[in-house]
């Protein structure tokens, strides 16, 4: 368990970096320079006051020098952050699996975010992660599926396993921009903005077929049953309120990809 603790430890650190890069992609903005600063006050933050959900607590969530509140987003990056380290370590081991799916976790916890509070999925994130699971897959295996079948005659697992990736991605974000440029044509507005479609990308390269396609459908409901609560509870108009999808797909793709790319095929593998 030793090696799962030291990684939630790793998550707590990188989780804090995460919340730099959700605060400040959105607004082209450096995440090196300048250090972490109050956004109210603008004051330079103290490394004691920027320790991983410590100085949270200890400051009681308010800056230092100004006092405003410092939005519970911070703590919870943070937390979501270890705990996925942790479970990845905890099941997988210190494998290469478990460095995917933490790498994995983290870009979908910095997505979640930015789309909640901006309606903004940074390139970096979608595009670089599309890039990083198609990397990935050369490593760490990805099930055969349609193109497995396919290539059933080349002996080489770990190019069939890329191409796997690549077809994933390219399939689930040709399918969800189709879905989006039909419901522009049908509702004369648009749906949904190309960082999903770049997201689904992502997803795919990561998770393979099966399980990305598991995710958009989790997603779509997740989105449309919270979605419509919360027009229904605040009374906010539907033809004009803007949902953001990034943040449901990705909390579906955290499910779907742990609960059964890293908990269930351990317990399997038991």
């Amino acid at each position: 368990m030793i090696p799962a603790f030291l990684a939630a430890l790793a998550g707590l650190l990188i989780g804090s970096f995460l919340n730099v890069c959700i605060y400040r992609l959105p607004r082209d903005l450096s995440v090196v320079k300048p250090r972490s600063f109050c956004p109210e006050c603008e004051h330079t933050i103290h490394w004691y006051d920027n320790i991983p959900l410590l100085s949270f607590l200890l400051l009681r969530g308010r800056c230092r020098r100004c006092g405003a509140r410092i939005p519970m987003r911070y703590p919870l990056v943070e937390f979501l952050t270890a705990a996925s380290f942790f479970c990845a370590f905890s099941f997988l081991g210190v494998t290469l699996a478990a460095v995917k799916f933490s790498i994995f976790a983290a870009i979908l916890i910095t997505l979640v975010f930015s789309d909640l509070e901006e309606r903004i999925l940074p390139d970096e994130f979608t595009i670089g992660g599309a890039v990083l699971g198609v990397i990935f897959a050369f490593f760490v295996h990805l099930d055969y599926g349609i193109i497995g079948l396919l290539l059933s005659s080349i002996h080489n697992s770990s190019w069939i396993s890329v191409a796997e990736s690549a077809f994933s991605a390219l399939l689930c974000a040709g399918a969800l921009w189709l879905v989006g440029l039909l419901y522009e044509k049908v509702r004369h507005r648009e749906g949904l903005g190309l960082g999903d479609v770049k997201m689904v990308a992502m997803i795919g390269a990561f998770l393979g077929l099966q399980a990305a396609l598991l995710t958009l459908i989790a997603g779509s409901l997740l989105g449309a049953v919270a979605g419509l609560a919360y027009i229904w509870f605040t009374g906010k108009d539907a033809s004009t309120y803007e949902l953001p999808f990034g943040t449901f797909l990705g909390t579906s793709a955290l499910i779907v990809g742990f609960a059964f790319d890293v908990i269930w095929t351990n317990r399997l593998g038991a």
